[in-house]
């Protein structure tokens, strides 16, 4: 396992590159960083800079969006040992909260990759994240209202993933902004079209309470770009859109409980 994830999180050629954050900022900064380029994951790497406070949704999204890929290209390998792994982990995550982050952090240190940036590397990571990675944020029931949230959610986060590499170019990064936006509201429509089918007022009420989570998360998300075009904090928008994320699945694990 160790010997595998360092391919992925250090397996190429570190590259020195600097981020400008510009558009309308008190002023513009720049930190060092680099970046790796895993096989199988494009330009989706591990990209370092110096890292903030660590933050909790960081350690939910690091099993299904870091290690499961990882395990996937195990797999081709050794598929007894990638299965046997898969349940270990996502077991002991599931009585650990936070077990596989530790993990990670700990491969990390052992392999001497410093600064790393864990917020932008777990949102850059999810856009190469597959179905089969994510399966349990995806609904089975046939419908179309179920499909179609299906792909609102998974609509959303690809585009969150790619704020990493649009951040820095002002007019890019507005233009994402408003798509952003849109599929907001485009998952939100699709949230209350299966409100229709969810039984029961306790489930009904149980989604409803995920959906309002989600809008204050959105919300939050709308402050922190405000903020960021002021001070040019690049970081916060990391956060922002992990949480946007992480409630995203919440709705999509809500959803599934409460109909399948």
């Amino acid at each position: 396992m160790f010997q595998c994830f360092v391919e992925v999180v250090a397996g190429s050629d570190s590259l020195s590159k600097q981020t400008q954050l510009s558009g309308r900022c008190g002023s513009s900064s720049s930190r060092s960083c680099f970046e790796v380029l895993p096989e199988g994951f494009g330009r989706a790497a591990v990209r370092a800079m110096t890292m903030g406070d660590d933050t909790p949704v960081v350690t939910s999204l690091v099993l299904p969006i870091l290690i499961r890929p990882i395990l996937s290209q195990l797999e081709r390998r050794d598929v007894v040992a990638s299965q046997t792994l898969r349940a270990a982990l996502t077991k002991a995550e599931q009585t650990h909260p936070g077990l596989t982050y530790e993990l990670v952090m700990g491969i990390i240190k052992k392999g001497d990759i410093r600064d790393v940036n864990m917020n932008e590397s777990i949102l850059r990571l999810q856009g190469a994240a597959t179905d089969t990675d994510l399966i349990e944020y995806r609904l089975n029931r046939t419908e179309d209202a179920f499909q179609e949230l299906n792909k609102k959610s998974a609509s959303l986060k690809r585009i969150l993933s790619r704020i990493p590499d649009e951040i820095t170019d002002r007019k890019t990064f507005l233009e994402t902004i408003k798509e952003i936006a849109s599929a907001i509201k485009k998952l939100l429509d699709a949230v209350n079209e299966v409100v229709g089918f969810i039984p029961g007022s306790q489930g009904k009420q149980a989604v409803e309470q995920r959906k309002k989570e989600f809008v204050k998360y959105s919300k939050k998300f709308s402050t922190t770009l405000k903020e960021y075009f002021k001070e040019g904090e690049a970081n916060a928008v990391f956060v922002s859109a992990l949480y946007l994320i992480h409630q995203t699945n919440q709705i999509m694990i809500t959803v599934k409980n409460k109909c399948e």
